[in-house]
Formats: C-alpha cells, structure tokens, sequence
C-alpha cells in the first residue's frame, strides 16, 4: 500500500533517531567492565626480561628502594640486585664488556669515560650530594673540623682520589689548605664509612647520604662543603640487552618519583 509524504517521513525520522542512539550507546555507554579492563598508563610495550643497573656506592640505599618500587610496578621484568661499587670501578667494568643496562655515577668525569668509549649518550643529572666529616660514635679521637685531619696521632681514612669522594675530598681539603695525614685510602665511600662506624678510624670524609642512614657514627660539619658538589649522571647503556627497559628506569629515576625516593635519602636535586 503507498504510504503518504508525511508517513515516509515520520518512518525515515525514526529511523535516524534509532541510529543515533546506536551510535551514541557506541561511543558512549560502553560497558564499565571493558572500560575498567583497559590498563592504565599500559602505553607501550610491557617490559620483561632482566635489567642490570650498575650505580654509585652512595646511591645503595635509595637505588634499592627504586629498584623495588620500578619492579612492582613491572612485574613481568626481573631487575637484578643492583652492582654498587666506586664510579671509577664501574667505569672500567663497564668499558671492559661488563653486561650492564644502566649506568649511574657519582660524578660526570667517570661517566664521561664511557660516553667517551661510545657505550653511553646523551646522561642527565639526576641528583646532588656533599661531603661531611663523620667520626666514631662519641668522637673518641675529638676531632672539630678538617685541621685534625693532618693530626698524624689520629687514623684518618678517605677515598681513594679517583672515586668520586676522594676527588671531592682532594677539592674540599685544598680549598681549606689541609693535608691530610691519611693511614689508609679506599675504593668507595662504604668503606671509609664502614672503617669509621667500626671504630677502626679516628674520622673520614664521606656523602651526606651516607652519613645520615648510618649509626655507629657521629657527624661534624665542614666549613666550604657547600662549595663541593658532586652532579650524579645517569644513562641507558647502548648495549644494553633490554634498552626498553633501561630507558624506563632512567626515566623512573629522573620522574616525580624517583626524585621523591632520593629526596627521602638525602640527595639535593641535580
């Protein structure tokens, strides 16, 4: 039967409407569960496989706590324990062919020396850190400031002056116009603190950081360890074995909660 004008019209609205509610239940009104399915902040390939990070001496603490934190929020990526040594070490070791993803430094010349060898581009500061003057548990040798240190009646322990520390040791000494009297140089600054805490030193020249997680110890201040700051730099390695989840831990280091974990050890910003 033909329909009037006005019926085909009434049936072609409604069929518009129709579709458009279609479309809108589409584009709109989709199921809760499979908008909640969909993984937050999964942009990306999911990282698996191991990474191996090879960082400061003074970073253990809070490079740990991160590598704890990076884990959880990766649980298909196996993060090794972290090798922790002088900068120095690492660099060499790394230069040698050592199998490392990332590489974090106390300072930007022993970095360097890997950019330097083409394993490394492009490091960022990621965190600050000075030197204090730290002393046996009740200060048994009475040391007041870095003039004791070339007492030669006290055991005095530094880092070796091509870690990092004793680098900075050497800067903050010859600004005050000390020599020092030292009985014994170390590799990394664990162990002068470690020889200090035990007692088996008068007094050593170690990182606020560490000073500040360690007990057995006492801290005196320095005039001009203001003036000394060692810049820590960080990178992905270029053969790296897993480069998407090294560029990821650079990333976590260098974000808001990186920043926050290395802020609660001590370090200052970059």
């Amino acid at each position: 039967m033909r329909r009037s004008a006005p019926a085909r019209t009434a049936l072609v609205l409604a069929a518009l409407a129709l579709g458009l509610t279609g479309c809108a239940t589409a584009a709109g009104d989709q199921d809760p569960a499979a908008t909640s399915a969909a993984p937050t902040g999964s942009a990306g390939p999911e990282l698996t496989g191991e990474l191996t990070v090879y960082a400061a001496a003074s970073l253990k603490g809070a490079f740990d706590e991160l590598a704890t934190d990076f884990e959880q929020q990766h649980p298909s990526l196996d993060v090794q324990p972290i090798t922790y040594d002088g900068s120095s070490t690492l660099a060499t070791q790394i230069i040698e062919g050592a199998p490392a993803d990332v590489f974090a430094s106390a300072d930007e010349k022993n970095m360097q020396k890997v950019v330097d060898a083409g394993l490394a581009s492009g490091p960022e500061l990621f965190a600050s850190n000075t030197l204090v003057l730290v002393v046996p548990a009740g200060n048994p040798g009475g040391v007041t400031g870095l003039d004791d240190l070339a007492d030669p009646e006290l055991i005095i322990v530094l880092c070796a002056a091509e870690v990092p520390c004793g680098a900075a040791s050497t800067t903050l000494l010859s600004n005050a116009g000390v020599t020092a009297d030292v009985d014994s140089y170390e590799q990394n600054v664990t162990a002068v603190l470690t020889k200090v805490a035990a007692g088996e030193a008068d007094a050593g020249l170690v990182y606020v950081t560490d000073a500040a997680t360690t007990v057995d110890i006492d801290t005196v201040e320095v005039d001009g360890a203001d003036a000394v700051v060692n810049h820590y730099p960080i990178a992905a390695l270029s053969g790296s074995a897993n480069s998407d989840a090294a560029d990821a831990f650079v990333a976590f280091v260098l974000g808001g909660k990186g920043q926050e974990v290395l802020a609660s050890f001590g370090f200052a910003a970059p």
